[in-house]
């Protein structure tokens, strides 16, 4: 599976950097293929695997801050 992720947190604020940098810490931190590019991150992968990482990512910034956007695209082959 190839999915296409962004995690962003709602109402911190313009400067996110410090709090996006914990959710890549995540991807990285998981042993799979990844590419981090503007507009999101780029992770390939079984589907359990990519699933659990995207949630695990979307976890420090929710505990964070009051709400937090995250968007999914799937690519299953």
């Amino acid at each position: 599976m190839l999915a296409e992720f962004s995690v962003t947190p709602v109402g911190t604020g313009a400067h996110l950097s410090k709090q996006i940098a914990k959710a890549i810490k995540v991807v990285k931190e998981s042993g799979l293929d990844y590419q981090v590019t503007a507009l999101g991150t780029l992770l390939e992968g079984e589907r359990g695997e990519v699933m659990r990482v995207i949630e695990k990512a979307h976890e420090p910034l929710l505990a964070a801050n009051e709400r937090v956007y995250t968007r999914i695209v799937l690519d299953e082959f």
